[in-house]
């Protein structure tokens, strides 16, 4: 019997997922695989759908992710049909979600799936953004560019201790949404992974709930970084500001 169907023959696809989980990837390759499999085995909530969200049908990651499938039927292949880039990719990937609440997380391993499960706890109470932080009691990073680190830092503390954010961590796209927030927004990112500060400083303007949860991020050890910090800074900056007016504009 195949274990993807209940017994009622209705495959277990077929089913809306509980949790949908995006990840955009590029070339991954076999890298892709331990994310994968952390997802899938240390979320319990189900039913769950995992997108992978590549741009073109040659991407290293598509026959990992194929191979896996028969292992782990929660895993879907989606084709970014928006154009190329990270900020596509996940746009495409959270159009495509069936779920109620939707999680992004990088295919490169950097964020923690056992936290996957308290932010979708946390979702479920309410909240409409919650983010992984890194700089909240109980998170830390580990690795990466110490200027990107720094200003990473810097970034989410002062976003919260002057703009009244109630994140310390503005930068990490390790991000669940639920759907009532992303069909009351219009995403205004153009590029890059600014897209994690956008729809947390429109939620919080919205008077929308927005929680954390400690996380631990640890750099990449194999692969390429798409992030870009000199010809992304700019918009980072747009929401930063965005964000720091913000408290004047929810409070008056």
């Amino acid at each position: 019997m195949d274990p993807r169907r209940d017994r009622r023959g209705t495959h277990l696809s077929d089913e809306t997922p509980a949790l949908s989980v995006v990840i955009p990837v590029y070339n991954e390759g076999e890298n892709v695989a331990p994310t994968l499999r952390g997802v899938v085995e240390q979320s319990h909530v189900r039913p769950l759908e995992v997108l992978v969200v590549h741009d073109f049908d040659e991407d290293t990651t598509v026959p990992v992710v194929k191979r896996l499938q028969a292992e782990m039927p929660e895993l879907r292949l989606h084709k970014n049909t928006l154009g190329r880039g990270a900020l596509n990719a996940m746009k495409s990937g959270l159009r495509a979600a069936r779920a109620p609440f939707v999680l992004i997380t990088m295919g490169d391993g950097s964020d923690d799936p056992a936290d996957i499960d308290p932010m979708y706890r946390l979702a479920k109470e309410g909240a409409d953004v919650v983010a992984g932080s890194r700089y909240m009691r109980g998170g830390r990073q580990v690795g990466g560019p110490l200027v990107k680190r720094t200003m990473s830092r810097t970034a989410g503390l002062s976003l919260h201790w002057l703009g009244g954010l109630p994140v310390h961590d503005a930068t990490s796209n390790f991000r669940l949404y639920s759907k009532r927030l992303l069909n009351q927004v219009t995403i205004e990112s153009r590029g890059g992974f600014e897209l994690g500060l956008e729809l947390t400083v429109k939620a919080y303007r919205l008077g929308m709930r927005v929680a954390e949860v400690p996380t631990t991020w640890r750099d990449r050890t194999a692969g390429e970084s798409r992030f870009k910090l000199v010809e992304w800074l700019p918009r980072y900056l747009h929401w930063y500001w965005r964000g720091i007016v913000g408290r004047v504009v929810t409070n008056r």
